[in-house]
């Protein structure tokens, strides 16, 4: 899409875990410049949260996902960011030659205490692996402008 079309309050991200490994990126420019993060970015107009963290990683890093609860989101005066963990679907590990100069998958436990990456990443990373998720949660509306999904803990379950 044109960058015109770009949301630049709204941004998303994704932790992907695959056999005790996360997916990293080594960001080309910004506060990241140099240090391996989390994949993501912003939302394009008339996009979803969900569709945007799927195509923000195929876009950097050649992997497929699907998002399956909220890890942690941000909100101040200016923005929002909202972290997603995804489930890895498919597609092999590649940079994009623009924003990052290299994707790979690091062993998790590595990823937290490597100095290449930065506290927010090793936080959502850490955040995955503990399982203190907001899981998807099925629900059916009438209502014409209800959120396309919901994420929050089930009682019962």
């Amino acid at each position: 899409m044109p960058e015109h079309d770009t949301v630049w309050e709204k941004s998303v991200a994704g932790v992907v875990l695959r056999g005790g490994s996360v997916l990293l990126a080594r960001h080309t420019y910004g506060a990241g410049k140099g240090r391996l993060i989390i994949p993501g970015g912003y939302i394009q107009r008339g996009e979803t949260p969900e569709a945007a963290v799927v195509r923000e990683i195929a876009e950097e890093t050649g992997i497929a996902v699907k998002p399956v609860s909220v890890i942690g989101i941000r909100f101040n005066m200016h923005d929002w960011y909202v972290v997603f963990r995804a489930e890895y679907l498919g597609g092999t590990a590649r940079s994009d030659g623009d924003e990052n100069s290299e994707v790979l998958w690091l062993e998790a436990e590595k990823a937290l205490v490597c100095e290449d990456v930065p506290d927010l990443s090793k936080k959502l990373i850490a955040a995955a692996l503990s399982g203190n998720e907001m899981p998807l949660v099925p629900y059916e509306t009438s209502e014409k402008y209800a959120p396309t999904s919901f994420y929050g803990f089930n009682k019962g379950e």
